[in-house]
């Protein structure tokens, strides 16, 4: 059974394949192919959300499948039902789970004993279906007919903020797959973990990014700036120690002046606008980040569609 939990449960050859379907999807949203004709598939969320839970129940819809919105505290799972025990039994009556949790360990045991596709809506380690998305976005920009991956190739990515977040992991997973150049700046208490490192090590991909507290060096020449909120969610306890930290971490005008004149601005939402950028960057030319939202919606019907194909 074929899933898909990381950057690089795709092969390069596939994920360009996802890439050219996205484009196909959004060129013609309302007659794509019904992919998911007459299959249910279930959004199971530990977590809020706005983008995932919208753009994953419409994108079911739009592939002619009927979408299933889960509430964990509102199944057996809440009640101590073990996570192999629920997947084999959603497997009964779904074709594909999506799921949005803490733990990337949750989405592993569903992987390990579901018979239907499994989707990383989101974990603590990674956000997958997001950079599948922000490399959909970037390459609207680069190789708007071909989608060509391989134009990504030497782009210099620089993430700031937490760089111990699930965001910055994926974004060190997918720069290393796709030979992006990747720099992240932050306090030195949240630099890349051994974490990431080890998911690096497993899928035989060179530890290339480079860590550094110099957000000016790290802006210079820069084709990309890319951030992401300084609490998530869960790390509420810390959010005053997070916010002092990370305050020289803000991705302003001054820093954006610093990158290309024709640099993109990325944010997967939702922003805190005066935190980790300023409104001024998130108003400028050189935000996508309206683009990259509504991408969400194409690229996970890629994914989806393509998962469908994988598995047939």
């Amino acid at each position: 059974m074929h899933h898909f939990l990381k950057e690089t449960d795709f092969t390069p050859e596939q994920a360009q394949h996802v890439f050219l379907l996205a484009k196909q999807f959004k060129d013609d949203r309302l007659n794509c192919p019904q992919t998911l004709k007459k299959q249910s598939w279930g959004l199971l969320f530990y977590k809020s959300s706005t983008r995932t839970r919208i753009s994953f129940e419409v994108g079911v819809n739009e592939l002619g499948g009927f979408p299933i919105v889960l509430d964990s505290q509102n199944t057996q799972i809440g009640r101590g039902e073990t996570i192999a025990d629920t997947a084999k039994v959603m497997s009964q009556y779904l074709h594909g789970l999506v799921i949005r949790t803490y733990g990337h360990e949750i989405v592993e045991g569903f992987a390990k004993h579901a018979t239907m596709p499994i989707v990383n809506g989101l974990t603590d380690l990674n956000h997958p279906c997001q950079l599948y998305t922000d490399i959909f976005t970037l390459l609207e920009r680069y190789s708007p007919e071909a989608m060509d991956i391989n134009t990504l190739k030497g782009k210099k990515v620089v993430f700031l903020g937490d760089c111990a977040s699930n965001m910055a992991n994926s974004w060190i997973h997918s720069a290393a797959m796709f030979g992006m150049e990747i720099t992240l700046a932050g306090p030195e208490g949240f630099a890349p973990t051994h974490e990431i490192d080890a998911v690096l090590e497993a899928d035989g991909l060179a530890k290339q990014y480079v860590f550094t507290t110099d957000t000016k060096s790290a802006a210079e020449d820069a084709d990309v700036l890319c951030t992401d909120v300084w609490v998530s969610m869960g790390d509420e306890a810390e959010a005053a120690k997070r916010k002092a930290a990370m305050t020289p971490y803000q991705v302003d005008g001054d820093l954006l002046a610093l990158a290309k004149s024709d640099a993109y601005f990325l944010h997967c939402l939702p922003a805190h606008a005066g935190e980790e950028v300023s409104q001024e960057v998130l108003d400028s030319p050189q935000s996508i980040i309206f683009d990259e939202a509504e991408n969400r919606l194409h690229a996970q019907k890629a994914i989806m569609a393509k998962l469908v194909e994988l598995n047939s």
